[in-house]
């Protein structure tokens, strides 16, 4: 975690390390925790093309990724969620604690998450989470396109 706190400390950007003494393992067990709407917390997902790796930041009450949608915005052909050891040897970092900024890979941005004026997600540590404003998760990514929210949530 200290090249994420590196990293926010010298783009100058307002944040929170929230600590909690257990790990959080899903979208809905993170919005209870906080108190806040589901569609505020933001997985990162890492998702494996033909083109290589890409994140995906998405908001918590989005519901099943569309690889179809995916394939289509990144000009691919083949999208699945990348296998569980390849995600920590390519960020150094396990399933469910991947960062939501600092990574070296092109992202997806779901836009639900500007719907807040802040979002929680990810530090590299399974017992803390990072508030911040989506502006500046956006601003901090790698960003190569975006997913418009479905509407009806």
């Amino acid at each position: 975690m200290t090249a994420l706190l590196s990293l926010l400390k010298n783009k100058n950007v307002s944040f929170d390390i929230l600590e909690h003494p257990q790990p959080i393992r899903s979208a809905q067990d993170g919005a209870d925790y906080f108190g806040i709407a589901i569609g505020q917390t933001a997985p990162t997902l890492v998702l494996q093309t033909d083109n290589g790796y890409v994140a995906a930041i998405l908001s918590g009450d989005r519901g099943r990724l569309d690889f179809q949608t995916v394939a289509a915005l990144l000009g691919c052909k083949e999208v699945k969620l990348a296998p569980p050891k390849k995600v920590e040897e390519i960020t150094g970092f396990r399933i469910g604690t991947v960062p939501l900024v600092g990574l070296c890979l092109p992202c997806l941005f779901d836009r639900g998450l500007f719907r807040y004026p802040s979002v929680y997600g990810g530090t590299g540590d399974a017992c803390s989470t990072l508030k911040i404003s989506p502006v500046e998760v956006e601003a901090l990514n790698q960003v190569v396109a975006y997913l418009e929210h479905p509407q009806n949530s």
